[in-house]
């Protein structure tokens, strides 16, 4: 009998920083062109479309304290997972390169691992829910099909 060995990514740096939402990827997402999956996502906090626009040509870490200390639309917690999936989706669907670099990771284990104790989307020190992750291997799955 063969082994079977499960194969795991705990950080999106080098080789696999492309699955980070920090890197670099146009996306085009509800009529708005964005330079990251980051920056798109944090815009969806925002209340309205206008509000949005100010994220398109923003780096990651910019977006991401922007997003944070933003007047948030109502609901956005419960839609939040929603809109990481499809904002995932969207980043993976319109980047052929990046979509052949997903799927190469086969049915591996990837963990949103980080130090600045985000345990929703990631994990910290193996503790969090790895919303991040899931979502990853979610659509890996939806492109095999």
């Amino acid at each position: 009998k063969g082994w079977n060995i499960m194969i795991e990514i705990k950080n999106f740096v080098g080789d696999y920083e492309f699955l980070s939402n920090f890197f670099p990827a146009k996306i085009e997402y509800e009529g708005l062109i964005y330079l990251n999956a980051e920056s798109a996502f944090q815009a969806q906090k925002e209340k309205t479309k206008d509000l949005r626009k100010k994220y398109q040509n923003m780096n990651p870490m910019k977006a991401k304290e922007l997003g944070e200390t933003c007047d948030k639309r109502e609901g956005w917690e419960e839609i939040q997972d929603e809109v990481m999936y499809k904002i995932v989706k969207a980043k993976f669907s319109q980047q052929a390169p990046l979509r052949k670099k997903l799927l190469e990771t086969e049915d591996w284990q990837l963990e949103c691992n980080n130090e600045y104790g985000d345990i929703y989307w990631g994990t910290d020190n193996g503790h969090g829910l790895n919303k991040l992750g899931k979502i990853l291997m979610q659509v890996r799955e939806e492109f095999h099909s």
